[in-house]
């Protein structure tokens, strides 16, 4: 026979442990509700951050709109997995966003060229930019660390902190590329467009220099190039201002994409080789 005593704590042990499994369930979803008002606010804050690109300097806001588009392009043809694309384009989005200062916004007026103290003012650009979004690496954690390395190259030469081949964090080295492409075929208040070819010209030379081998073969194979032509051209021809409607397909920007404080993925192009790069077949003609 079960002694009575027994019998009231193995109840009661029972009730405890019921009410233990309420309140731990309980503690998770306040902590996962606590974790989705932080997410919409880091996407609100995203949001305003790209905003605020346009509403004070809409030519940069049209410039990493469209490095968003040829990083997507790139990525996909990197065989990136989604999650890292979003990420890609969220650093592509604001890797210009430390230019966005009372310092560097005057640099170089219209018709003038940069002098050796704008260009060392502009190299600080992405150190800057880094400070700005470090508030959003807890749930964009490739962010500060992408736009920090975009202007690092390949070979060990860039900046601002000579970092080398595949240390640079995947999301940099696609968006340096994409970057480097918009620089040279459209015009900037420092710069003046150039033709395709040229583009392709300085792809070729930058390969395993400045730029990751791999991606510039990617980037030049018939398809992906196709692509991002078909892009530039239209992009050349609406002359989209900083302020279009186009927004990163998968609402980059928003808390769907975040991080949520995992470490972006070190590498995730597929390590085959890439299909070998083609002749330009493209209409030699400037497309402005």
């Amino acid at each position: 026979m079960t002694h009575p005593v027994l019998d009231r704590s193995g109840r009661a042990a029972v009730v405890l442990g019921a009410s233990a499994a309420t309140l731990g369930a309980a503690l998770i979803a306040r902590e996962r509700r606590a974790r989705r008002r932080a997410e919409r606010l880091a996407a609100a804050l995203s949001d305003t951050l790209l905003n605020a690109i346009d509403a004070t300097d809409p030519e940069t806001g049209g410039h990493v709109r469209r490095v968003a588009r040829y990083a997507r392009i790139l990525a996909e043809a990197a065989g990136a997995p989604v999650a890292v694309r979003h990420q890609i384009e969220r650093v592509a989005l604001f890797h210009d966003i430390g230019r966005i200062t009372d310092a560097l916004f005057d640099t170089a007026p219209d018709g003038d060229r940069l002098s050796a103290h704008d260009r060392r003012a502009i190299a600080t650009h992405p150190t800057r930019g880094a400070l700005v979004l470090a508030p959003l690496a807890a749930f964009y954690p490739e962010l500060p660390a992408g736009v920090l390395a975009h202007h690092e190259r390949w070979d060990g030469t860039g900046y601002p902190h000579r970092v080398v081949g595949t240390a640079i964090p995947f999301p940099a080295r696609v968006v340096a590329i994409a970057d480097a492409f918009d620089g040279i075929t459209h015009r900037r208040r420092d710069s003046h467009a150039r033709s395709l070819r040229e583009a392709v010209a300085a792809m070729r030379a930058g390969r395993a220099t400045q730029f990751d081998p791999r991606l510039v073969d990617f980037l030049l194979s018939a398809p992906v190039l196709d692509r991002v032509a078909q892009v530039m051209r239209a992009t050349h021809t609406a002359e989209l201002p900083g302020g279009d409607q186009w927004r990163p397909a998968h609402a980059a920007v928003t808390a769907r994409g975040a991080g949520r404080g995992k470490q972006a993925h070190p590498d995730p192009s597929p390590a085959a080789a890439p299909a070998r790069p083609t002749r330009d077949r493209s209409r030699r003609r400037s497309p402005r």
